[in-house]
């Protein structure tokens, strides 16, 4: 044998793996140990990338529009008692920006029906924290919102089911009461509305109104230009620490939440059924390595008489083992490129996917009353692509090692007897 053994168990590897007209059975049973590799992989990638597509929406859009702690109390506090919270909170590092606002329950009135409502009365300087905002309008804009004092933007759904669009009014009812000598009436104000926008959540979708910070003031009778503070952070993740901080740097009287009182079990959720479902996902790839065991060894089966000769010529039982190492590692190979060439396409175009479907039987895959998003998102992670390339390469090797050394304990004279 004039070639090195290495270089003879891969050639002979290759040749087992690639289709040839006489062995038709190690043919299929490579095909089939491929696609279930190919299978496996391309559901793993495409999951996970959902998954982390999910986690992206709950960071970056969910959380890059609610405040991620919110400062308030019921008193009606002087405007000098709020400068002074805000900059003993100023000098914070962790806290990005402090934005004033007025916050407050009110309900909401149109043509359609009355819902409750979270109003947010902001101004230009606070509308910085709400730019991400932006993004989701339908109609209208924040501009148009700074524009005109009594002009309302509100979402979507909201619209929908008090019966108003763009340009028509609705009234806006505070829980602030006017006292008359007859009987308490409640404050109310009718507003224009000048921009409608859709995030996908119905947290803000269904419940969240925004106005100008000097007409909520007007609407709900404050003494002063806010009642509340939305604070950002470095890491909205850190959010109830940090809330659990303030609680000994604000005066008594102040309530501190934290935007994981609404939301945090539904990012939870996601994270723990991430993990579930990676999990399970790779006992899938485990079953298709175990397919690949079954595969190698029905091939061992078939070319006992090849491996006879083979030992017959020189060949040394290590250089069998290394022939069906190749031949393992080579279908691991092929099955983890195919397969992350389908999960890649899959994640890249699992978005507009789902969208045609939901427009073709005309259903809705996700609810916005149960999820946090109301679309399938998708991220893909270079991180996951190397464990998934990883992991299955170290379980396609351990699964090549069993067949391989069965194959090179084939005594020839036995094998060739039986052929």
């Amino acid at each position: 044998m004039a070639e090195s053994p290495f270089s003879v168990a891969r050639y002979l590897a290759v040749r087992y793996v690639s289709a040839g007209r006489r062995s038709h059975l190690v043919s299929f049973m490579s095909v089939v140990a491929v696609f279930g590799l190919s299978l496996s992989v391309a559901i793993l990638v495409l999951v996970l990338s959902v998954m982390n597509g999910f986690d992206r929406e709950m960071r970056q859009t969910i959380l890059g529009i609610v405040p991620h702690i919110t400062l308030y109390t019921d008193e009606n506090l002087l405007q000098s008692d709020w400068n002074a919270v805000i900059d003993r909170l100023a000098s914070r590092p962790d806290l990005v920006s402090i934005s004033p606002v007025v916050q407050a329950t009110g309900v909401v009135s149109g043509s359609g029906g009355n819902r409750g409502v979270l109003i947010n009365g902001i101004d230009r300087d606070a509308g910085r924290t709400y730019s991400a905002l932006e993004d989701f309008f339908i109609s209208g804009s924040l501009q148009d919102l700074y524009a005109n004092r009594w002009g309302v933007v509100i979402g979507e759904s909201l619209a929908k089911s008090i019966g108003v669009e763009t340009g028509d009014q609705l009234t806006l009812y505070s829980s602030a009461v006017s006292i008359n000598p007859l009987v308490p009436l409640a404050n109310f104000r009718t507003f224009d509305v000048v921009g409608t926008f859709r995030v996908g959540t119905s947290e803000l979708d269904e419940a969240y109104v925004m106005i100008n910070q000097q007409a909520a003031g007007a609407l709900f009778r404050l003494r002063s230009a806010q009642n509340a503070l939305h604070l950002r952070l470095d890491d909205a993740l850190a959010a109830d620490q940090i809330a659990g901080e303030l609680d000994s740097w604000v005066p008594r009287g102040f309530f501190i939440e934290s935007w994981t009182l609404k939301l945090g079990a539904i990012y939870d959720n996601i994270r723990f059924s991430r993990n579930i479902v990676a999990f399970m996902l790779w006992l899938l790839v485990s079953v298709a390595a175990f397919n690949l065991v079954v595969s190698l060894m029905m091939i061992v089966r078939d070319k006992r008489g090849d491996i006879a000769i083979l030992r017959t010529l020189g060949a040394s039982p290590k250089t069998v083992t290394k022939i069906f190492l190749w031949q393992g590692c080579l279908i691991g190979l092929i099955g983890t490129v195919c397969g992350l060439f389908f999960g890649l396409l899959g994640a890249t175009y699992v978005t507009e996917f789902a969208r045609w479907l939901e427009s073709f039987f005309s259903l809705q895959l996700l609810s916005a009353e149960v999820y946090p998003i109301d679309y399938l998102p998708s991220e893909i992670q270079a991180l996951d692509l190397a464990a998934v390339v990883t992991g299955v390469f170290f379980l396609t090797l351990c699964a090549t090692i069993i067949p391989a050394r069965r194959a090179a304990r084939i005594q020839p004279a036995e094998a060739l007897r039986q052929e």
